[in-house]
């Protein structure tokens, strides 16, 4: 526990997840696709776009509240799905469902989660959304959006950048495979709750197996037929599918590579972020997840336009650390990152962070304004 204690950014998290986890479990939260060069450019990516901060503003009082999707929730920082919680600690989702349900904020469910959706809506208020796999089987399908429309869900994150499993290296070499005693519990009644064990990757084999590749736009139009929650399409890098998802109806977007676990050599999402927010025109809103370690990234990327961020593997990590107090830490110290940042920044409000605040590579030589 004293190491928990001192724990001052969210990145200290994976030290001691790394510590407590087994290989074959840590291997699979924390690695990428490939050569892992868009994992570590998620992160690196951060650190090449600096700030133009605004002095002697007043910023006596900041508030970081915002509305997505018409839920008013404290801070832009939304928790993301990740799957099978269970193997980082015993309470997986139920305890990221309370953690993020304290700091005010949204938890994002995996399809491929160890607890149900009735099981974490059992863990008592909150926004959440539900992330969606589309199976072969659509019929599967149908049922579990109902089952997350029963159970209070309030969007599906559709997430399209899945028509097979990235090559994750670790995984294969770890031959992984959900630890006997866990299930992906929302297909337990399906019979579908359980990898095989294989000589390659668990998971690759299993999503080779159940999810549909053939997923294209027209399935987003007919999501819409089966439910009336917003759908949140995850996975978006391009201008050009940006506009085809508000063309499909989409409510939002987020910019996503999976966590770099798909086609490695894409860019990091804080570089594709612009294109993609130019693309949308203010239509409908836009996210981002992928290398959000500090508030100054949360920071970076609405400046860029996004409207909030969702973050993944610190929630996994600090889970592994510290179970649902860990989580509640890794948020409350994004939270006050983010207050801080803003304050030496001179924004008091989100809507007063805006594009002046940052300089990117690709941004034009600036001439001051006469004053």
């Amino acid at each position: 526990m004293p190491r928990i204690m001192e724990i001052t950014n969210v990145t200290e998290f994976e030290e001691i997840a790394k510590e407590k986890l087994p290989k074959m479990i840590y291997d699979y939260y924390a690695s990428g696709a490939e050569d892992q060069w868009s994992l570590k450019e998620n992160r690196n990516a951060f650190s090449r776009i600096l700030f133009r901060p605004r002095i002697l503003v007043d910023v006596s009082e900041i508030d970081l509240t915002t509305t997505v999707l018409g839920f008013k929730i404290s801070m832009p920082i939304m928790v993301a799905p990740t799957a099978m919680q269970k193997m980082a600690h015993p309470e997986g989702e139920y305890a990221t469902a309370r953690a993020s349900a304290a700091a005010g904020t949204i938890m994002t469910l995996s399809s491929w989660a160890t607890s149900s959706v009735e099981e974490v809506a059992s863990t008592g208020p909150g926004i959440r959304f539900f992330q969606l796999y589309v199976y072969k089987d659509r019929n599967i399908v149908i049922q579990l959006v109902r089952r997350a429309e029963r159970a209070g869900f309030k969007a599906i994150a559709l997430t399209v950048d899945t028509p097979r499993l990235g090559r994750r290296e670790a995984d294969i070499k770890n031959r992984f495979t959900l630890p006997s005693h866990l299930t992906l519990k929302n297909f337990e009644s399906l019979n579908l709750g359980n990898l095989d064990k294989t000589n390659d990757s668990g998971l690759a084999a299993y999503v080779a197996g159940q999810v549909d590749r053939s997923l294209n736009w027209k399935d987003v139009k007919w999501l819409q037929t089966i439910t009336s929650l917003p759908i949140l399409v995850k996975g978006v890098l391009t201008a050009e599918d940006t506009r085809i998802a508000i063309q499909s109806g989409a409510a939002g977007i987020i910019v996503s590579n999976h966590g770099a676990r798909q086609l490695d050599y894409v860019p990091a999402t804080i570089m594709a972020l612009e294109e993609v927010v130019k693309a949308a025109q203010g239509r409908i809103p836009v996210f981002l997840d992928g290398g959000v370690r500090r508030g100054t990234d949360v920071f970076k990327a609405l400046a860029l336009g996004a409207s909030g961020v969702f973050i993944g593997r610190p929630v996994v990590f600090s889970l592994a650390a510290d179970g649902e107090a860990g989580v509640r830490k890794a948020l409350q110290i994004l939270r006050d990152e983010f207050e801080l940042t803003m304050a030496l920044s001179g924004c008091r409000s989100l809507k007063e962070i805006t594009r002046d605040h940052v300089m990117t590579e690709w941004d034009h030589p600036r001439v001051a304004p006469r004053l």
